[in-house]
């Protein structure tokens, strides 16, 4: 049995599913890291804040054009009380504005600020860059290398 910088286990010249699995997540959390690193001191934003204005400017009016909270929640892998408590926060620093359906009294609709489309324009050469980084790191380890490739298509 040998192992490498992620510590994947190769099993007669296979790695385990568990294993990939185990580089997957290592290789989305050095990008996430890299990525945070440099959107909060940048421009004051999480990555989840990002991704979540990210997902709700690419929404657009008319029918179907909306998502329901669960749809948000989904799109950026939290709980829909967390995704709540992230849109509340955006909102409440004038990013993000909530209102209620036209059609249904229970859907609650979200659509980003002027305020909120500004700093994601700003912010997202930022995240660009950085996630170009990330790549470029992590593809110089045999370990990721494939799963780089993958990700550039």
């Amino acid at each position: 049995m040998a192992t490498s910088a992620a510590a994947t286990t190769v099993i007669d010249g296979h790695t385990t599913l568990a294993q990939r699995w185990y580089s997957l997540q290592v290789a989305h959390d050095r990008i996430s890291a890299r990525i945070e690193k440099q959107l909060q001191p940048a421009h004051g934003i999480s990555l989840r804040e990002f991704s979540l204005l990210e997902v709700l400017n690419r929404q657009h009016d008319g029918d179907g054009g909306h998502l329901q909270m669960k749809e948000v929640a989904a799109a950026v892998a939290l709980s829909q009380s967390a995704t709540t408590r992230l849109v509340a926060r955006l909102e409440d620093r004038g990013l993000l504005t909530r209102y209620i359906c036209s059609t249904d009294r229970r859907g609650i609709y979200t659509d980003v600020t002027a305020a909120g489309r500004e700093l994601l324009e700003a912010a997202r050469p930022l995240n660009d860059a950085a996630l170009e980084e990330a790549l470029a790191e992590l593809g110089e380890d045999p370990e990721f290398a494939d799963l780089v490739g993958v990700l550039r298509g």
